[in-house]
């Protein structure tokens, strides 16, 4: 992993190590009475389950686009990175900052949809950086399966 690799690690690393700072800071206003008072199923993750999880995953999120970038991958990848992030970030504000779990559930698709062009555009460029995406794009959905119960069960 030489030419340049590290300096794209660093950038994509910032990127993400940003989108998670930004997320945590909407979801801090989230929690507390009124996150707890929502009825959610059992197989709710733990806070701390969760907050590990997004730790791993945009370490690996960041690895992938380093590895991505560094075969040439088109500008649609950066593109689509950047759109994720947001997202993945406009998630965090919807569903504990606004409190509106529905709107992020509709946020979520959009996400998913990123997540899974991610692992397309990466594709040809590294076999193993797609992989690496792949357990984002499951978390994600899975989060939706969470997300969608969560709507359900406080309708």
């Amino acid at each position: 992993m030489t030419g340049g690799f590290w300096p794209r690690l660093l950038l994509f690393g910032l990127l993400c190590a940003t989108t998670a700072t930004i997320g945590a800071r909407f979801t801090a206003r989230g929690l507390g009475p009124w996150y707890d008072g929502l009825a959610k199923p059992s197989w709710t993750p733990p806070g701390s389950v969760i907050g590990a999880v997004w730790t791993v995953l945009f370490a690996l999120i960041a690895v992938a686009s380093a590895l991505a970038a560094g075969r040439g991958r088109p500008p649609a990848y950066a593109l689509t990175l950047v759109v994720n992030l947001a997202l993945n970030a406009g998630w965090s504000y919807l569903f504990f900052a606004r409190r509106a779990p529905a709107a992020a559930l509709g946020l979520l698709v959009v996400l998913e949809l990123t997540c899974v062009a991610l692992v397309l555009l990466a594709w040809p460029a590294s076999r193993l950086a797609a992989a690496l995406l792949l357990p984002y794009a499951a978390w994600v959905a899975f989060a939706g399966l969470l997300n969608g119960s969560v709507v359900r069960m406080n309708a």
